[in-house]
């Protein structure tokens, strides 16, 4: 196992520079120039030279092929230096450290992840295996529907019909934001996870409203990955529900809820941790149509933000950062793979 994990570790070096390679030349094909977009398109060409100058885009891309000059003095290679290095670089506009961003905006979309994620498989794998058992019924017919319309709803319209229903309506769940201001004024978050940070502080009024401000969001976006998890919690449950020591654990008299849990429910979870790890890798990218709508100051908008105002380093940095969470997330589930079936062994 430890040999395993070390060679998928070294695999991912070369990933992760096709990635960047990638990013890096894809930003570059973007129309619209930083300068002129930090500017305005009303700036004289002189400025837009300067600042082109001081943020270094007038360096060349790739190699720099000027006689006497440093080959490396380019784009491409000082950011990759960079990128050895740990340093992500510093906003083209807002002049703060990339990395910093980073750190700030990482913990509200974890909190947004965890909570939707935890919703969409404590209910998706349930719905899935009283849908399996009880192929046929009302609920299994339900259970279907209810995973169609979950994958069919525009997350952008069901986010809005939310905010309308149960914040303007019914007045029941704050639209936007993390916290109410007045309480994010005076409190002073370590971790930058609300519930955590109130919960440790002896704040159980920061908890409430955290949690009250997380239940909408999370709602809205848990519904495709419940959909998802739902579906295929289904059909793995009902492929292994026919096969033979599931018949012969119901011959031997063992009670339908053992039978189902302890026998069958095992050795479905495979292709449910698989779909599970794809969709925690996604939503750990930020959730953009979900984080945009609630005002939810995560990762989805920050690089959505940095697109906007044609932010490189903020860009680049935000995409790697996706990839390597998705990777990771791959890998521990592989891992995975050996906890929950003993079958399984890596050399």
């Amino acid at each position: 196992m430890g040999r395993y994990i070390v060679r998928r570790v070294i695999g991912l070096i070369p990933v992760l520079i096709g990635i960047s390679l990638l990013i890096f030349s894809f930003l570059r094909l973007i129309p619209g120039d930083p300068a002129v977009v930090m500017l305005g398109e009303r700036a004289t060409p002189a400025a837009v030279a300067r600042l082109r100058t001081s943020l270094g885009l007038d360096k060349p891309l790739w190699i720099n092929v000027q006689k006497g000059a440093n080959p490396f003095d380019a784009q491409y290679p000082l950011f990759m230096g960079r990128l050895l290095r740990g340093d992500l670089g510093e906003s083209l506009v807002r002049k703060t450290a990339v990395a910093t961003e980073l750190r700030q905006r990482f913990p509200a979309t974890l909190e947004l992840t965890i909570a939707a994620l935890g919703i969409a498989v404590l209910l998706g794998v349930t719905i899935g295996i009283v849908a399996a058992t009880k192929r046929g019924s009302w609920f299994d017919a339900g259970g279907i529907l209810l995973a169609l319309v979950g994958v069919s709803i525009p997350i952008f319209w069901l986010g809005q019909m939310g905010q309308l229903l149960f914040g303007v309506n019914l007045h029941l769940l704050p639209v936007s934001l993390r916290l109410t201001p007045r309480l994010s004024r005076g409190f002073q978050s370590a971790t930058g996870l609300y519930l955590i940070d109130g919960f440790i502080r002896g704040k159980p009024e920061v908890v409430r409203d955290a949690l009250w401000h997380l239940i909408l969001p999370a709602c809205v976006l848990a519904t495709v990955p419940l959909a998802i998890i739902a579906r295929m919690t289904r059909s793995a449950m009902l492929e292994v529900l026919n096969q033979d020591y599931v018949r012969t654990a119901r011959a031997k008299g063992l009670r339908s809820t053992i039978v189902v849990l302890r026998h069958a429910l095992r050795n479905a979870l495979l292709p449910v941790i698989t779909v599970i790890g794809l969709q925690l890798g996604g939503l750990l990218a930020g959730a953009v149509l979900t984080e945009t709508i609630f005002s939810w100051p995560g990762i989805g908008t920050w690089i959505v933000n940095g697109i906007q105002g044609r932010d490189y380093p903020v860009v680049q940095a935000g995409v790697m950062y996706i990839a390597l969470a998705f990777v990771l997330v791959n890998l521990v589930v592989d891992v995975l793979y050996a906890v929950f079936d003993p079958r399984i062994s890596y050399s």
